[in-house]
């Protein structure tokens, strides 16, 4: 790892850009560049609208650039020297070194150690060589692409015909099928788990795979976000911009994001797809080595993937290595080349250079090893990383129910006691510890696996934390090893063996064979029936479709949640607790693991890497960052810096107030024992009646919670208040339900392009919104949809929560004190804080927006909580004690004098 970021510093003539960049944007290119070079861990804020994006595309491919370049100087130096260094016999004695040696063994072992590196080089050369000469090839001529489509045609014809014969074979022999299963139902058994050291099949390849997989890992850049459709938006970004000829860029996503086979696809849930994947994978394999041992008795034939062929994903590879494509444009080509994009696309990170995925690929482990991802001297860029810690705890946390407990336990017993002759040994062993595991974590609830959990009461309710070690005691399970045990399931593909024993003989039409069978199967679909109908109980409402399906799989398969909670107890005793929370039933109770140390799973990140870079639109406060995940995670305060840059937009475009009282002069204080008073949601009401009066457009107002939102609103309608905001916004409520969310903006949209277009008394809409719901992040309400943000009080988080007071105490027990301010106290500054920026940053999205900002509450002003706003907002944020003068300042917003660029939209006065 190289250091000295200064000499390093390429100037901001070097970093090609489309268009000529802000002088912002220079800065942050250059403090990047200097982090990547020096080897950092760094903290970027950017604020949306600063063209974030394209900086760090340009700048972190600049250096990519130059680096390369070096590389290859390095090489050529180093080749040129090995061609004239003398032979090792050609080195004469001499004195001892300092170490006892001899200078002529120092100089063998040098000399070798140099020819050593020059033959690795010449084979990194031929392979670079062999690659470019490939990739090229097939940027010149088309033809190779159409004789490649051609040519798997005729492989498909004749797979088809081959497959065809085999029918109509095996229809001429007569197998007695006295003592077999049918053809569906053979793939519900278990296959042989012969060890748990077996050896591990790396990503499902066949072992006979060509060595072009084993090629070296180039220095790359990998790029993660939060979603696809961000990621998706990046990519097009790079494809804009100058690197986007030349960059060989791989984008990687979840089977559910990039699967081809219509079969899979249509299970729709994520997990069973995966696991039917992996099966059709495990089956491809099967069906190789039984066709090699032609003695054996054939088993019958499984379904395995058409688009999972080495030559095909090569070809896809290639393809995708080439041209940089999206998700959408590589899914269209894997239909194309009938290859799937899921792995295809993994086969290419070796040779690209820029690898573009979701946060959860990369910050889980197992995930990350299971796609070929290789950390070491790379580099790593988070974007869209304000909820970091958050997204790395949920990510490792895990919660099962009783309900999902108690029908767990019932189908591996059906299971188990259909199959129980197919079975072997291991297989036996196994799913008897799955069930007593089963069995003691419904104990610890209060209840019994035999008996209906929505029938059985606990009782004493409420929740209680746990050790790991202590839970594990408790429960009596500390005797498992629950390595082992997930290694099985994870291996054995029990959940999805079990999904399609469920599917097969849980529902109502189902038919099998013999009187017996039919009796244990009413048992089993009689007892799912009784769970139905109690979580339908317990529900009180219909689930809405979006959720409809997430419902199905839980219900159908609660094994795989199951797996997830036993992986969660392997953590180290100190990282985590477990939380029993005890409600009226059994089945409303459940069990939940809170990882409390995130910095544990992000620490081999930080370790590996070469640089690593955490950006984001609103990193403030970063004092989480720093001290919760880099200096947890082992990070050296020296390696970590931190970069902040301004708005591009003019200081008049956005007026950022902080209001300490209302127009009767009521003090702004929205604690939990005032916020509910009447006098507190009049002066509200009032603020916004003003407020409404004078702003056109668009006015979105914030509330901490739904429940006070509510309040709130039926309290207006009481006093007559929410009328007299009608008359000049029409009302829109955040949804509670995320399918509705996409229709109430549209509508909110309408509403006020209507109003500017034809004026009158209505100048726009309201938009009553909550902190942290779904509108305070992801959606832009840029220009006159946003043309005022206003924060109803400080959105602190339940301190009376057991999960957030846990971490409280342990962050006391962990960390030192910051300002005289305990860690738990700063912890709880810090959520209010940034919920808040995220939400406040919704309005201003480019270079000639504008927007006025108005948060109500007087605590605001407070010096350690005023510190915490982004530095672009802080800067330009007056406080104001009366709301008269702050009303005065608000008014100028909709005159051309300020905004210099825009008419106003509204004349109207105050009330």
């Amino acid at each position: 790892m190289e250091s000295g970021a200064a000499a390093a510093d390429p100037g901001p003539g070097r970093f090609p850009f489309p268009y000529t960049p802000y002088r912002i944007q220079e800065q942050f290119m250059e403090a990047l560049y200097a982090a990547l070079e020096a080897g950092r861990v760094g903290i970027f804020e950017s604020p949306t609208g600063t063209g974030k994006s394209l900086s760090l595309i340009c700048g972190a491919l600049a250096w990519l650039r130059d680096w390369e370049e070096k590389r290859r100087q390095e090489e050529e130096q180093l080749l040129a020297l090995g061609q004239d260094a003398p032979s090792p016999q050609q080195a004469r004695p001499g004195s001892a070194d300092t170490a006892g040696q001899p200078d002529w063994v120092t100089a063998f072992v040098q000399r070798k150690e140099e020819r050593d590196k020059v033959d690795r080089l010449k084979e990194e050369q031929i392979r670079r060589k062999k690659r470019e000469e490939r990739l090229e090839k097939i940027r010149q001529n088309v033809q190779l692409k159409y004789a490649a489509k051609r040519k798997r045609c005729e492989e498909d014809e004749a797979k088809r015909l081959l497959q065809l014969s085999k029918e109509a074979l095996s229809q001429g022999a007569g197998e007695d099928a006295l003592d077999q299963l049918d053809h569906n139902e053979e793939e519900l058994i278990l296959a042989e788990y012969e060890s748990d050291d077996e050896k591990k099949v790396v990503s499902g390849l066949e072992e006979d795979d060509d060595d072009d997989l084993e090629e070296e890992h180039v220095t790359k850049i990998y790029y993660c976000s939060r979603t696809h459709s961000q990621l998706s938006q990046f990519v097009r970004e790079v494809q804009k911009s100058p690197f986007g000829k030349d960059t060989r860029l791989v984008t990687l996503g979840s089977r559910q994001n990039l699967c081809v086979n219509e079969e899979v696809r249509r299970l729709g849930a994520l997990q069973l797809i995966n696991d039917r994947c992996m099966e059709m994978q495990k089956n491809k394999h099967e069906k190789k080595s039984s066709e090699e041992n032609e003695g054996k008795k054939r088993r019958v034939s499984r379904t395995v993937c058409p688009f999972y062929s080495f030559e095909q994903m090569q070809f896809l590879r290639d393809e995708v290595l080439v041209e940089v494509k999206d998700i959408e444009q590589l899914v269209s080509l894997g239909r194309e080349a009938k290859a799937c994009p899921y792995y295809g696309s993994r086969f290419a990170i070796p040779a690209a250079q820029l690898v573009v995925l979701p946060y959860q690929m990369l910050l889980h482990e197992p995930t990350r090893n299971a796609a070929g991802i290789k950390l070491k001297d790379q580099v790593v860029i988070i974007d869209e990383a304000h909820n970091l810690i958050d997204t790395i705890t949920c990510i490792h946390s895990a919660e099962v129910s009783g309900s999902q407990l108690c029908c767990a336990h019932s189908q591996l017993s059906q299971y188990m006691e259909r199959y129980r002759k197919r079975l072997k040994a291991k297989n036996l062993m196994y799913i008897k510890q799955i069930l007593y595991l089963l069995e003691q974590f419904v104990a610890m609830l209060g209840g019994n696996v035999n008996q209906n959990p929505g029938c059985q009461a606990v009782s004493q309710t409420g929740t209680v934390l746990k050790s790991i070690n202590d839970f594990l005691f408790q429960s009596q399970i500390d005797n498992i090893n629950l390595f082992k045990v997930q290694r099985y399931c994870e291996k054995s593909l029990i959940s999805r063996k079990l999904f399609g024993f469920v599917e097969r003989y849980g529902g109502p039409a189902s038919a099998v064979k013999t009187n017996k069978e039919n009796q244990k199967v009413a048992g089993l679909q009689d007892f799912l029936l009784t769970l139905q109908q109690g979580s339908d109980k317990e529900a009180g409402t219909q689930s809405p479709p979006v959720e409809a399906e997430h419902d199905q799989l839980r219900a159908a398969s609660p094994l795989m949640q199951i797996e997830g909670f036993l992986s969660a107890l392997t953590n180290a005793n100190q990282d985590g607790r477990v939380i029993l929370n005890k409600q009226g039933t059994v089945a409303q109770s459940s069990l939940k693991f809170l990882l409390l140390n995130p910095a544990v799973h992000f620490a081999k990140v930080v370790e590996e890497c070469r640089a690593v870079i955490i950006a984001g639109g609103t990193m403030q406060p970063v004092a989480d960052f720093r001290e919760q995940l880099l200096c947890c995670a082992g990070v050296d305060p020296a390696r970590i810096v931190e970069f902040s840059c301004g708005h591009v937009i003019p200081p008049e475009n956005i007026l950022p107030i902080i209001l300490c009282s209302g127009p009767s002069n009521q003090q702004l204080e929205f604690t939990y024992q005032t916020r509910d008073l009447p006098q507190m949601m009049d002066e509200t009401g009032r603020i916004l009646c003003n407020l409404c009066n004078v702003i056109p457009g668009g006015v979105v107002c914030f509330f901490p919670s739904y429940e006070y939102e509510k309040q709130v609103y039926g309290h207006w309608e009481k006093t007559g208040l929410l009328s007299r905001l009608a008359a000049r916004k029409k009302i829109f409520q955040e949804p509670k339900k995320a399918n509705q969310v996409e229709q109430v903006l549209v509508e909110y949209a309408k509403c006020i392009k209507r109003c500017s277009q034809t004026g009158g008394q209505m100048t726009g809409a309201l938009l009553l919104s909550v902190v942290g719901g779904k509108m305070s992040e992801g959606i832009n309400f840029s220009d006159d949809l946003g043309r005022c943000v206003i924060m109803v009080g400080m959105p602190y988080p339940n301190i009376k929560s057991p999960e957030l007071q846990e971490k409280m105490t342990w962050l006391d027990k962990t960390m030192p004190r910051a300002g005289g301010q305990a860690p738990s106290r700063v912890l709880i500054e810090n959520l209010c804080m940034k919920a808040v920026n995220q939400s406040i940053g919704r309005a201003i999205r480019h270079q000639k927006d504008f927007a006025s900002i108005v948060l109500l509450d007087h605590r605001y002003a407070r010096p350690a909580i005023f510190n915490k706003l982004p530095q672009w907002i802080r800067e330009r944020t007056q406080v104001k004690a009366a709301f008269g003068s702050a009303f005065a300042e608000l008014r100028k917003v909709r005159t051309p004098c300020i905004l210099c660029h825009c008419s106003p939209l509204s004349s109207s006065g105050p009330l």
